[in-house]
């Protein structure tokens, strides 16, 4: 299997997905190394001469001003990490973890941060021996970084704290002595090292970013067999139409409607059944390259923030500087996963617009509720209410987290970004939208047995048939929730865009 090295510059929203859910091993090059060798010497220099650091001969927070006196050093950073690891909630899932303990070792690893190289190395070596922290997803407020999280993970490299291993819940000290491995003694400066940084709103919102960019895709395709099914007028894609309104998502979008549609027998022209569709139809170009703008924004911030020095303070070797700053500060990234979320929101919205079109039969022109016997088998009529209900959840998520803020620290730390909360209502959004758009394909697919899957165009039909071998016809009624949640993963993973990609080529 390849390896990733980590060098922190070079890390993609891609490879934090394979690190994360493909399990595939990071490692750290020679010059990686040197570097961060170079920058703990100076560390140990200033201890050494006692000067006045944050954080390395500081307390933390409002205790900036208090003295910590070499012989003090490595307690203090022990302290800080048992004081810190406070948060609450559920267990971040391990992908989340993963990333999470990827990117805190990129960060590492550029060199800025003072840690020493056998303390990344064990950090490593914990990711690719899949030995995981347990890291509650709640208590985090985006500025100084996320250090409670953050410091469920260091507590992993002390041997305290759980520790997930071979599918077991246990102490750290028995998951690391499992996996062959030994705690450390944090050295000064080394504790806020770990935990000063934005990693826990960056690892769930880059995961969430590519789960929500293999769902616009999805979505484009699931809109399409919804369109044949609709019999649909394509000519609202047409290419001219969009060349006059330039965005670039949108002209992306309508061209992929036109190849997903391309061969279909069931869609129609103007005026031959109806002299234009309804907006949820003629429009996706226009809404679905609108959501596609929001993930541009979002993986352009994602892109900088994995491979970016977001602890305090820095120390700048060639300037020899050592300087406080506040790169830990998560406004950026909140700001990103609350559009992220808006765009994704409304992608849930327009899919839960089209699966009404196709229950109604006073808008489809199909069965009611697409049921094999109407009235004495209720068909797909409460998967439109699942929809609406998932649909309105996420109106209430979509509210923006970056908005609030509430001073902490007794006011010194005065202004923080929520980002984390931002993150995790962005992939709760994500998740929620999932389902939407998989009963919409579960609708769509059901509509095709009515007006003739035979008829499909050939990128559809090779959807169509990926879910008709997870989900069959439902002739008869039958509890639906196992394969909604299924289909929602499979879209999630991909897989199913991966093979219609088979056919038309990748698209936009």
């Amino acid at each position: 299997m390849n390896q990733i090295f980590l060098d922190g510059e070079s890390v993609t929203a891609e490879k934090v997905a394979q690190v994360a859910f493909d399990r595939v091993p990071v490692a750290l090059d020679e010059t990686t190394m040197e570097r961060v060798a170079a920058c703990r010497s100076r560390v140990e220099e200033l201890v050494d001469t006692g000067q006045v650091v944050y954080g390395i001969t500081t307390g933390f927070g409002k205790f900036s001003d208090v003295h910590i006196s070499k012989e003090d050093a490595a307690q203090l950073q022990t302290n800080l990490i048992r004081s810190h690891a406070c948060a609450v909630g559920q267990p971040l899932p391990i992908p989340t973890v993963r990333a999470l303990m990827m990117l805190r070792a990129n960060a590492l690893a550029k060199g800025y941060s003072g840690i020493r190289p056998e303390t990344l190395q064990l950090l490593v070596d914990c990711l690719n021996a899949g030995v995981h922290p347990v890291v509650p997803e709640q208590g985090s407020l985006g500025a100084s970084g996320d250090l409670a999280p953050l410091s469920h993970l260091a507590l992993l490299l002390i041997g305290e704290g759980e520790a997930y291993y071979e599918g077991e819940r246990l102490t750290a000290t028995d998951a690391l002595s499992r996996a062959g491995l030994f705690p450390i003694q944090l050295q000064a400066k080394e504790g806020l090292a770990l935990i000063n940084g934005t990693q826990a709103m960056t690892s769930i919102g880059t995961l969430t970013l590519v789960q929500a960019q293999r769902l616009a895709k999805a979505a484009d395709m699931i809109a399409a067999l919804t369109t044949e099914c609709l019999r649909g007028i394509p000519e609202a894609f047409a290419e001219e139409v969009h060349r006059v309104r330039p965005y670039p998502e949108q002209i992306g979008v309508a061209k992929n409607l036109r190849t997903l549609l391309a061969g279909s027998g069931l869609t129609t022209e103007q005026g031959e059944l109806r002299v234009q569709d309804a907006y949820s139809l003629r429009c996706l170009p226009q809404v679905h390259g609108a959501t596609r703008q929001s993930l541009a924004y979002t993986a352009d911030k994602v892109s900088i923030e994995i491979n970016s020095a977001t602890d305090n303070p820095l120390i700048f070797l060639e300037e020899g500087k050592v300087i406080s700053g506040g790169n830990f500060h998560g406004q950026p990234m909140a700001f990103a996963m609350d559009f992220l979320k808006i765009g994704m929101s409304e992608l849930a919205n327009i899919s839960e617009r089209r699966t009404e079109r196709l229950v109604n039969p006073a808008l489809s022109g199909l069965p009611a509720f697409l049921s094999h016997q109407p009235g004495l088998a209720s068909g797909m009529m409460i998967l439109q209410y699942v929809s609406a209900s998932l649909v309105s959840e996420n109106k209430v998520l979509a509210h923006p987290a970056s908005v609030d803020s509430i001073p902490s620290s007794a006011n010194q730390e005065d202004h923080v970004s929520m980002g984390t909360t931002a993150a995790r209502h962005a992939a709760q959004v994500v998740h929620n939208a999932a389902k939407v758009l998989a009963i919409e394909l579960i609708c769509a697919a059901e509509a095709a047995e009515f007006v003739g899957a035979d008829q499909l165009a050939p990128a559809t039909r090779v959807l169509y048939d990926h879910l008709r071998a997870v989900v069959p016809p439902v002739l008869e009624d039958r509890s639906t929730s196992a394969e909604i949640e299924h289909v929602a993963e499979r879209l999630l993973s991909g897989d199913w865009v991966d093979a219609v990609e088979q056919v038309t080529g990748t698209l936009f």
